[in-house]
């Protein structure tokens, strides 16, 4: 199968009452849940602890889960062969943090029709209610707070910060855009399209560059963006690894103290990281929590045919995000990075 990693997570027997009959993947009180998680890759460490997550839920709620990841971010093909092996097997749920949110659907659509719960984690579809749920950061929340501490930050300069966004890639899937323009926002650009990064006229944004989600990405989109513009001072990321790599490139030049970082995950490293003041802000999310939620569920489903529940007042189930900082500011509400190693991962 190519492109796809899998491993057996967890094996276990339970009887299950309360199943509604005639569900298509619906498990007899003989029969052991079953589940697969699929993430968009190994090398991040935020989709490492959302594979430990729900690794550890499923060993406590007896579910026969195994694990899936592309090789990179962006790896569409390896989640539909995924999806197929899953359906083989006969899975009651799949959980899934999708890497094209659109080019997806057609498959997701598949494993719905033969009765087994899909829930996105993280990334939602586009349209999000091609799952059955999604449990998620609001991205575009996220994106918001880390651009308002950075149009704090700066004050009466913030009229004219030299901005780079570091996005994900040219796919432009939900999680990209939601963030980028929620960073927008926050920091009082205006948004033309919220579902397109790139066609705004703020002269203030010298340009958008791709990470892929990674280090070298990160710090090859870094030096695109410098080579556009030696000035900026605001620098935009899609997640920690690409800021890690932002930081490499700004350090190359001497730039590392002047320029404003910002990122989303709040993971451990990064939460280091804004420790050490490379990172300014970022805004946390809580992966291991998306995925027990998500065990969770599809226990529920198997056992009385319910699905799960949006927050109420959005279209997704919210799992939280916080602002961690060492350098607050007026008007946004922020954890300091103790707070932050405290809550990282979720």
């Amino acid at each position: 199968m190519k492109s796809l990693l899998a491993t057996t997570a967890a094996v276990g027997v339970i009887a299950l009452t309360g199943a509604l009959p005639g569900a298509p993947s619906s498990a007899s009180a003989a029969d052991q849940i079953k589940a697969c998680l699929i993430t968009k890759t190994d090398s991040n460490p935020f989709f490492a602890k959302m594979r430990d997550g729900a690794v550890a839920r499923a060993k406590e709620l007896g579910i026969d889960l195994k694990t899936f990841a592309g090789k990179y971010d962006g790896d569409n093909e390896a989640q539909v062969s995924a999806i197929e092996t899953c359906m083989f097997e006969g899975v009651n749920g799949i959980l899934m943090s999708p890497n094209d949110s659109a080019a997806i659907v057609p498959m997701v659509k598949k494993a719905r029709d033969a009765g087994i719960l899909f829930i996105t984690l993280d990334s939602p579809l586009d349209p999000l209610d091609a799952a059955d749920a999604t449990f998620a950061t609001d991205n575009f929340k996220a994106g918001d707070l880390i651009g308002k501490w950075a149009a704090g930050k700066l004050g009466d300069k913030a009229a004219d910060a030299r901005i780079g966004f570091l996005d994900l890639n040219a796919s432009q899937v939900a999680v990209d855009y939601l963030r980028d323009q929620g960073f927008m926002q926050g920091f009082g650009i205006d948004v033309k399209d919220p579902k397109v990064i790139g066609d705004e006229s703020d002269k203030r944004i010298v340009g958008h560059a791709y990470t892929d989600g990674a280090e070298e990405g990160g710090r090859k989109a870094m030096e695109t963006i410098l080579q556009i513009d030696p000035n900026v001072n605001v620098v935009y990321t899609i997640n920690e690894p690409a800021a890690a790599g932002a930081y490499e490139a700004l350090k190359a030049v001497g730039r590392e103290k002047d320029v404003l970082l910002v990122s989303v995950d709040g993971g451990c490293p990064g939460v280091k990281n804004v420790a050490a003041g490379i990172i300014g802000a970022t805004s946390q999310q809580y992966p291991m929590r998306m995925t027990a939620l998500g065990m969770d569920a599809i226990k529920a489903y198997v056992e009385t045919g319910k699905k799960p529940e949006p927050t109420p007042g959005k279209d997704f189930f919210d799992t939280g995000t916080a602002l961690i900082t060492d350098q607050p500011v007026d008007g946004v509400e922020s954890l300091d990075s103790k707070k932050g190693a405290e809550l990282c991962w979720g």
